[in-house]
This record gives structure tokens, C-alpha cells and sequence, in this order.
């Protein structure tokens, strides 16, 4: 009898799994003759909330899936395929942007239920994309020098004379408050009154200039990264930023004002900075250590001689373009000089801090201009705008059944 029961309980719940994993594979989307899954959607939607994409995520997964599915549909016809050691060397690297190794991020994943193959079939079509972009249309993109200097007048005009006044909130919420530290952004990015700023800053923020409100000096606008630029100098004074997010972390800028510079300040084409990672985060021992090393150095060079005789991996000196380097690293080097530090930064979850030094903002040329970066720059848009028009086409001609 006892025996008869428990088979009835096997087969019952044979007959559960059967019927999740024919609702896991149930076509949700067709796009031509390819279908996406649930299982496809219900990834992307969970990939999106690791990265913490705002909005709709289901519109946006089935968005990105169907854009998906019509870029491999394309680049198939031409036979384009990536090696394995790229796409390896390519998950490493995005797993990089999060400050982690690939099994670090793996394992990130694992705990929100994504399987590794979601991240693979991201990275792979990312990087499929862009280079058969490159391939298809780079013999039609032509710059000429007239391009540049066109360019190069519009820097000019925008933002290379402006010096902007900000307040900042950095909101940092302890794991398993994530969703709370979205909704409070969201509320405080509907701010436009100062006062009401400056108090949720004091409350919820996590550097120290909530002190003073979040207020911060004069900084030309320049000094910021190119992605935080651009929302910026579209802010009217009082009106607040959406929520941008960074690793760990939340940023939230009010504009107080706009000037003109005394002296035009020159977009850096690269920064130069050292990272200097003090074990004990932002305990009384960590921050102790890190006023410590503050007051032995004046420049960068001087950090070697902290780090001697300690592992090398204790020691980080780069010179990255703007635009290649973390929103929160950019964020902290926009209020710096060349020698002024920072140690606001967390990595390893909080466990590591991140003593910051500014070394150099480089300019090239005499006039501070990068000729050959911005032709790069106006090539980039280009492709960018011909892979856009070709998605659209291929969109256009496409059967796609919800």
C-alpha cells in the first residue's frame, strides 16, 4: 500500500516537472520561422534586473530578444562566427565592467536564478553585431577633415565653456534593499526644489558631502564622463537626473547653475589615474588607512612606495579614455585635480575600499584637440546609425507573431 503511494507521488510530480518544462519551452515569440521561448524571456527579464535596467523589463526583454533573433538571421546569411577564446575573452571583460571575474559574475548570476548560457548568448550576439557592423559598412563612412572641424566648432559651442554647479546623492543600499533604494530614487529625481534635495541627500546619501546637502563646487562640465555629460547639460536649474545606475550604487545630480568658464577647459582624450585598495571597506580601520596614505602622498609615483613589498594586485595605475572608464570611477575624478584623492568607492561588496588619485587629464595636440579620437568618434556614430537603419529594415520586412 505504502509502496503504491509513494509511486503515485513520483509520477505526480514527474507529471508537475513535465508540464514546467513544456511551459519553460512553450514559444511565447516568432520571429520568420525562429521561436523565442518563455525560458529565453524569463532570463532576459531576470538578466535585465542584474544589470538593473529601469522601465519595463518584459517589454524590454522581448524587445532585445526579437532584435536578437533578427541579427542572427542576418549576420547568418554571411556566415559570421565568433571563436570560442573571443567570446571567453569577451564574457571576462563584461564581467570586468562589474568589478569581478567571470566566476565571481557566474556566481552572481547563479544566485538570481540565470543560467551562464543567457550571459553567453548576450555577450556573443553583442559582439557578433559589432563587428559585422564594422565589416559591412566601414568602406562607407568616409570622414573628412571638414567633418572634424565641424565637429570640433560644436564642442566649442557646448559644453567646452561651461562650468556646471551640482548636488549629488549617491544612495548605496545594503543587499536585499536594492528595490527600496530604486523606488527612493525615483521619488527624489521628482525633486526640483533645493531645500528638498539637500535633506534627502543628508539622509540617504552615502558620500561625505551630504554634510553640506550633496552640494559640490564649480566643476567644468568637461571633467565629467561623456554618458553623464550629455544628461547634464539638458537640465534645466532645480530639475534632478533619473536615477543613473553604477556599480552598487544609485547617482542622483541637481543643477544649481551654469557659467562660463574663465578658460575654456579642453575635453581630456585620456585620464590617468592610480586605485589604491585598502582591505576593511569603510570600517574605522579602512578609512584610518586610507587618511593615512592621503597625507604620505603628493602624486601618483608616490603610491609605489605605500604598496611596496605588498601584493601587486594592491596597486592600480591606468591611462583609459573617458569614455572606457566605470560611471562611479569617472564620477569621483570629475571633482578632482591632478593629485587630490578620493576614497568613497567600495569594491567586494563593500569589504574593499578604493583609495582614488587623480595623476593627469591628457590633452593631445597644441590646441588640447584629438583630431584622430574625434574622427573615431564621428565614425562610431556613423555605424552606429547605418547598424539602426538595417535593424529597422530587417524589422520592417519581418514576420513577428506575439
Amino acid at each position: 500500500m505504502l509502496k503504491g503511494q509513494i509511486a503515485a507521488v513520483i509520477a505526480a510530480l514527474c507529471m508537475c516537472t513535465g508540464a514546467l518544462a513544456q511551459g519553460q519551452l512553450t514559444p511565447v515569440i516568432t520571429v520568420n520561422d525562429r521561436v523565442i521561448t518563455q525560458y529565453e524571456l524569463t532570463q532576459r527579464i531576470r538578466l535585465l534586473e542584474v544589470f538593473r535596467t529601469p522601465g519595463d523589463l518584459n517589454e524590454a526583454a522581448r524587445t532585445a530578444l526579437i532584435e536578437d533573433r533578427l541579427k542572427q538571421q542576418e549576420m547568418a546569411r554571411f556566415g559570421v562566427a565568433v571563436s570560442e577564446a573571443a567570446l571567453q575573452q569577451a564574457m571576462e571583460e563584461f564581467a570586468g565592467r562589474a568589478n569581478m571575474n567571470l566566476p565571481q559574475f557566474t556566481q552572481v548570476l547563479a544566485q538570481n536564478n540565470i543560467d551562464i548560457s543567457t550571459l553567453r548568448d548576450f555577450v556573443e550576439v553583442g559582439i557578433l553585431w559589432r563587428d559585422f557592423v564594422r565589416s559591412r559598412f566601414n568602406r562607407e563612412v568616409n570622414i573628412t577633415d571638414a567633418d572634424i572641424e565641424r565637429a570640433i566648432a560644436q564642442q566649442g559651442n557646448t559644453s567646452s565653456q561651461l562650468e556646471v554647479l551640482l548636488s549629488e546623492i549617491i544612495i548605496a543600499p545594503p543587499a536585499g534593499r536594492e528595490a527600496d533604494a530604486r523606488q527612493a530614487a525615483e521619488q527624489i529625481s521628482r525633486m526640483r526644489s533645493f531645500a528638498d534635495f539637500e535633506a534627502a541627500a543628508r539622509q540617504v546619501s552615502a558620500l561625505p558631502s551630504r554634510e553640506n546637502g550633496g552640494r559640490l563646487d564649480w566643476t567644468p562640465v568637461n571633467n565629467f564622463p561623456p554618458q553623464i555629460r550629455s544628461i547634464v547639460l539638458d537640465l534645466e536649474p532645480g530639475e534632478v537626473t533619473d536615477p543613473i545606475e553604477i556599480p552598487n550604487a544609485i547617482a542622483l545630480f541637481q543643477l544649481r547653475g551654469t557659467r562660463e568658464a574663465v578658460q575654456a577647459a579642453p575635453t581630456p582624450v585620456s585620464i590617468e589615474y592610480a586605485a589604491y585598495y585598502i582591505p576593511g571597506g569603510r570600517s574605522d580601520a579602512g578609512l584610518t588607512q586610507a587618511a593615512t596614505v592621503r597625507d604620505q602622498v603628493d602624486t601618483c609615483d608616490d603610491l609605489y612606495g605605500v604598496a611596496r613589498n605588498q601584493p601587486v594586485e594592491v596597486l592600480d595605475r591606468l591611462t583609459e579614455a573617458p569614455a572606457a572608464i566605470s560611471n562611479d570611477v569617472a564620477l569621483e575624478l570629475a571633482r578632482l585635480d591632478p593629485g587630490e584623492v578620493s576614497y568613497n568607492l567600495t569594491r567586494d561588496n563593500g569589504e574593499t575600499l578604493v583609495f582614488l588619485m587623480l595623476c593627469a587629464r591628457n590633452n593631445a595636440g597644441a590646441d588640447g584637440i584629438n583630431r584622430e579620437g574625434i574622427r573615431n568618434q564621428i565614425r562610431g556614430q556613423r555605424l552606429t546609425a547605418l547598424a539602426d537603419a538595417l535593424l529597422e529594415d530587417l524589422r520592417a520586412s519581418a514576420v513577428i507573431r506575439p
